[in-house]
């Protein structure tokens, strides 16, 4: 099996497409990228920026660049001697425009005898065999908009197909539409009627069902042709628990792929491992995110922060969110498990499905995968009696229905697997897409896949858990930045700064709320939090994220009905940032005092994931500083020329400085990757190195076996205190330059002031490691 030294993700798409990509591998080779990773690139909805919304698994997109945009990466990946990566889709497919699905279209034609039936994942019984499709207006008639053009079924520019033998001449649209194996309905009734499996809450995302086998087969036809003609080296499979068969699934893509690299993208919570059985080898990274972000974060500033916002313990908020979630946009995902509940267990309809929202929202991770992982669901029942005592009867008979292993069957009935692939939406949408937009005390800590109730990990700690990845998962990739992430690396790094001069932030932003009120004591933190991580930037971009943040959060405002007078208040809020003279003086003189810190942060932060243990991810453009924030924010377009120039310039010139022009992210990120590429035989071990001093609590290092990083932590508090006096660290005896600043280092006992002198940290290599 090939496995990579390092991944750049690209984000492909009509205005990159996979001829651009090939372009950049010449470059992407000297910044020391050893595989190119790239987004999704089959044919998926017009226009999709993503390309998540895959709506013809057979071909590459030729909008992205098509199979000649392929090959021509391909060609370009192994003539530099690198790798090629894939992000797939296996869980669902786009049908927001029918017409351009031919699966989707088929059923929606053919109905329950459709060949088709077998691949998306619809509860016939539920509709007397007719699918539900949320697309219909607010209007009292609007069946009465429906006709039929050219043998189809129109409404306004949507598309939909006509069953043989069902349109007459002198039909209504709407005789027509009563005929149809489908039925167009309200867009509100999606949450509590549809009954066809979606991707979370997206009404055009559509439920797969690869453990068919020939679905799967049909599915990952292109796919395996990519392994065939050796296009391909290894996948990234997007939201697995979404899937049936999440073990099942990935054995099969072992066997279509003869056994290359597979990356999962699962979100673990605290302590939790990857299923030891899977055929993968281990996650997308956010796990390694959530630990090496809180390295960086000062447990000084925990009480003062939560203090300053008035929200519930982060747990506590996220049952309400979750139950929020399970009653509202998940609704119809709820009632689907309760109609599969045996009428042997005699169990009232209505109690069944409150006690199934009730254990959606009580479990603790975002899934089991029976028989593994059923003490999760022990949890959850637990919990749920305890919160509903009313239910406690109904909860304790639907325990061994949910997991029938209880019992000794050893067969997963469907209401036990679909309970599965329920809970993680349920966490999902309830947790990263509301909690996060609502626990506001340090935003820099809500990032997908952390938990952010806990504040920072200890340096001895964060030691233990990079000596276990070095163990367990030595392949599993490693990210800071993703297309996922709700703030990007260098954004978080500066916010992060605020932990360290707690008591001066919340004076600061009760200023901000006295000057330009928000009026909403909960999501103003996150907002001013979010736009100083940010800052300077667009007034448009500015706006964008504050509604889309503020939507998020669902509090004072919302998707499906958003309230005008607080967004206005909102709005000017953010306008004063850029025209009120006090709001902007504000902001940018706490910009200008913790800048330099957020600095030091990215780079110690993105030196630390280069060089530990596992396969280190760069996001595109994040070589250089990347202040974004959540998509489609973190997808815009990348200066590479800009990025190309520097790159250049670094080989010849003089070491940059730390400043706004972020040449020296560059210089870290570029000779990190080269070590790790050219020099492979440096990184087979962990060691902690050890520091001692009045600042020793500042240092962070680690020898991974002839390469030694050194980074600096929590440096606004360090400068306070008068920098590192006489903080030594302790390396092993030899002699050792340092990659990024060329200086040469003898080992033992060495002054930090002297390590540093340069830039926050330092990267040592052994002369004569062999």
């Amino acid at each position: 099996m090939l496995t990579p030294k390092s991944t750049y993700r690209l984000q492909i798409r009509s205005e990159f497409d996979l001829h651009r990509a090939a372009a950049l591998v010449p470059y992407l080779h000297d910044l020391g990228v050893d595989w190119v990773y790239l987004s999704p690139i089959l044919t998926a909805e017009k226009g999709s920026g993503h390309g998540y919304d895959v709506t013809d698994p057979t071909t590459v997109d030729p909008d992205r660049g098509g199979p000649g945009g392929l090959a021509a990466l391909s060609e370009a990946a192994r003539a530099a001697g690198m790798g090629v990566l894939v992000d797939i889709v296996p869980n669902h497919m786009g049908i927001e425009t029918p017409a351009d699905n031919a699966w989707w279209w088929q059923l929606l034609k053919e109905g329950r005898s459709s060949r088709m039936a077998e691949v998306f994942d619809v509860d016939w019984d539920a509709n007397g065999g007719r699918i539900r499709i949320p697309v219909l207006g607010d209007g009292e008639n609007e069946l009465d908009q429906l006709s039929v053009v050219d043998g189809e079924l129109r409404y306004y520019d949507n598309r939909y197909p006509i069953a043989e033998g069902t349109a007459h001449p002198g039909d209504t649209g709407a005789e027509v539409h009563a005929r149809q194996h489908y039925e167009l309905v309200n867009w509100r009734r999606a949450d509590s009627e549809l009954n066809y499996r979606r991707f979370f809450g997206v009404n055009t995302l559509a439920g797969l069902r690869v453990e068919v086998p020939w679905v799967f087969e049909e599915s990952h036809s292109e796919v395996k042709r990519w392994f065939d003609e050796g296009l391909v080296d290894g996948l990234r499979i997007d939201h697995p628990d979404g899937l049936a068969d999440p073990k099942g699934y990935l054995e099969d893509l072992r066997t279509l792929t003869g056994g290359a690299y597979v990356l999962v993208e699962k979100i673990l919570e605290p302590g939790e491992k990857l299923p030891a059985d899977w055929a993968t080898e281990g996650t997308t990274g956010y796990d390694a995110l959530a630990d090496i972000d809180r390295l960086f974060t000062d447990p000084a500033g925990e009480h003062a922060l939560t203090a300053s916002v008035p929200v519930d313990p982060f747990h506590e908020m996220i049952h309400g969110t979750k139950r929020g979630i399970a009653d509202g946009i998940l609704r119809s995902e709820v009632l689907r498990l309760a109609r599969l509940v045996p009428a042997s267990a005699n169990l009232d309809f209505a109690a069944a499905a409150d006690a199934i929202a009730e254990l959606l929202t009580c479990f603790p991770v975002y899934r089991s995968y029976l028989p593994g992982g059923a003490e999760y669901l022990a949890e959850a029942v637990r919990d749920a009696q305890v919160r509903r005592p009313d239910l406690a009867d109904t909860i304790t008979a639907l325990h061994p229905l949910l997991n029938p292993f209880l019992e000794g069957s050893g067969e997963l009935t469907e209401l036990a697997r679909r309970f599965q692939q329920t809970s993680g939406m349920v966490m999902a949408k309830g947790v990263e897409d509301t909690a996060f937009y609502r626990y506001s005390r340090l935003v820099s800590l809500n990032e997908v896949g952390a938990d952010p109730a806990i504040f920072s990990i200890a340096p001895l700690e964060l030691h233990r858990r990079l000596l276990e990845r070095e163990t367990d998962s030595p392949l599993a990739m490693t990210t800071l930045s993703t297309h996922d992430t709700k703030r990007s690396e260098d954004t978080r790094t500066r916010i992060s700064v605020l932990s360290e001069l707690a008591g001066e932030w919340t004076g600061i932003l009760a200023q901000l709320e006295d000057l330009a009120p928000i009026k909403d004591p909960t999501f103003a933190p996150l907002l001013w939090q979010s736009l100083i991580g940010a800052w300077p930037l667009s007034r448009e971009r500015a706006h964008a994220y504050a509604e889309k943040a503020s939507r998020e959060a669902d509090l004072s405002t919302h998707w499906t009905a958003p309230d005008e007078e607080f967004e206005r208040g909102m709005h000017a809020a953010v306008d004063a940032a850029f025209d009120d003279e006090a709001v902007a003086a504000l902001i940018s003189g706490l910009v200008d005092r913790i800048q330099a810190a957020g600095w030091s942060n990215s780079i110690g932060l993105k030196l630390l994931q280069l060089t530990m243990p596992g396969v280190p991810d760069v996001y595109q453009g994040t070589e250089f500083w990347d202040t974004s924030l959540v998509d489609p924010d973190n997808r815009r377009e990348v200066d590479y020329d800009a990025r190309r120039k520097v790159l250049t310039d670094l080989n010849f010139g003089a070491l940059p400085q730390i400043g706004p022009d972020a040449h020296a992210k560059l210089l870290v990120v570029s000779r990190a990757l080269k070590l790790r590429r050219d020099r492979p035989e440096l990184f087979t071990g962990y060691t902690a190195v050890a520091s001692s001093g009045e600042a020793a609590d500042h240092v962070f290092g680690f020898d991974r076996g002839g390469a030694i990083t050194l980074i600096t932590r929590l440096p606004y508090g360090l400068e306070q205190r008068g920098g590192w006096g006489d903080t030594t660290v302790e390396l092993p005896q030899g002699t050792y330059t340092c990659v990024l600043t060329g200086a040469s280092v003898s080992g033992g006992t060495v002054r930090a002031a002297d390590l540093f002198s340069t830039f926050p940290a330092a990267l040592l290599v052994q002369e004569d490691a062999s």
